[in-house]
């Protein structure tokens, strides 16, 4: 932004005599000072008071002017320098904070881009779930990007919790989209492409409700490495119990708890130890795969169509994740929208 003086007041017109409101005048005058070059980029708007008090309008009026030229993406604001006319940049720049870059994490990324084209360049940053670094990321990052994508994934600790609330809050909630998981607690009118673990889960798992009733155990491996483990443990008692299905919960697993007759539902990435030694296992006792055990893992990614002649997996759809993303930033259009979620029916089923 450069530091160029208030406009001079007076180029800004209003006509306290005419029957258009007097926000829609402003917005008129405002936007065609900066079409033909009389206001550049990095000019400094004059503040809401001085306008205010120098046309003889409301307040209000004023910052209903602004709001709106500010959602057109005419001007800007940033905190402790006010309201300056905007770069016409052509692309929009997208900042990704992602938890981790797994694999169905650049299935949504890939996704993101897909729809968008080439008018949106996105720039991706990984905060590997530590708070220190993702409030770095955000201080560092504010003001320099039209919309910020995140994941706000961390341990579920009270402090850490509230911190992340506290960095998402200093993002302004028209530039905001937050991916894959809901934050109850926080409010706004940012965007969001939400899954419901508890919800979904379960109604995940009763899309192959004939499937699972031909074992006679479902056994949840919930690892330390699954964040939202409680939530997704909790989706599958209540289908289990809903059917009557007898569950259990394990934190590791061991030879003794691959029986024939068990489903196992490993709650974590793929490719993780506990799906890698469960495969292991059955195959030294012998177990085929799909008939005598079942395995689903949790989370989809391409390589699951391979593994076992085809993984049966619990997941969000991270494309149209990614594509309803797309769409709120193309569109400008900022909502809450639950996402995608099925059971990916396979042979280990």
């Amino acid at each position: 932004m450069r530091n160029r003086p208030f406009f001079k007041k007076e180029e800004i017109t209003v006509d306290l005599s005419s029957q258009i409101p007097f926000y829609k005048q402003l917005t008129t005058s405002i936007q065609h000072l900066i079409e033909t070059g009389r206001y550049k980029h990095g000019d400094i708007l004059p503040s809401m008071n001085v306008l205010s008090e120098s046309l003889s309008v409301s307040k209000e009026t004023v910052k209903k002017a602004y709001a709106i030229l500010r959602e057109k993406g005419v001007i800007e604001s940033a905190q402790g320098k006010g309201f300056y006319v905007k770069e016409n940049k052509g692309a929009l720049n997208v900042l990704m904070i992602f938890d981790k870059l797994s694999t169905y994490k650049l299935v949504l990324a890939r996704s993101f881009k897909e729809n968008t084209g080439e008018n949106i360049q996105t720039t991706i940053r990984l905060h590997d779930q530590d708070i220190d670094l993702f409030e770095t990321l955000v201080h560092e990052n504010l003001d320099n990007f039209d919309y910020y994508l995140i994941t706000p994934h961390f341990p579920i600790d009270d402090d850490i919790q509230r911190r992340a609330i506290t960095a998402l809050g200093k993002i302004p909630n028209r530039k905001l989209v937050i991916l894959d998981r809901k934050v109850e607690s926080f409010p706004g009118n940012y965007g969001m492409v939400y899954q419901d673990y508890e919800q979904d889960v379960q109604r995940g798992l009763s899309q192959g409700r004939e499937l699972f009733e031909k074992y006679t155990t479902v056994n949840t491996i919930s690892t330390a490495g699954s964040l939202y483990g409680a939530f997704t443990e909790k989706g599958i008692a209540r289908f289990c119990l809903e059917h009557g299905i007898d569950h259990r919960i394990y934190k590791t697993i061991n030879p003794e708890k691959v029986l024939k007759g068990g489903v196992y539902i490993v709650l974590n990435s793929q490719l993780d130890i506990e799906l890698i030694e469960i495969i292991r296992i059955a195959k030294s006792k012998g177990l085929k795969i799909g008939d005598d055990i079942g395995i689903v893992s949790y989370n989809e990614s391409p390589i699951n169509e391979i593994i076992l002649d085809g993984l049966t997996v619990l997941s969000t759809d991270f494309q149209e994740m990614g594509a309803l993303a797309a769409e709120m930033v193309k569109s400008g259009k900022l909502s809450k929208i639950w996402n995608k979620f099925d059971l990916i029916i396979r042979k280990t089923l």
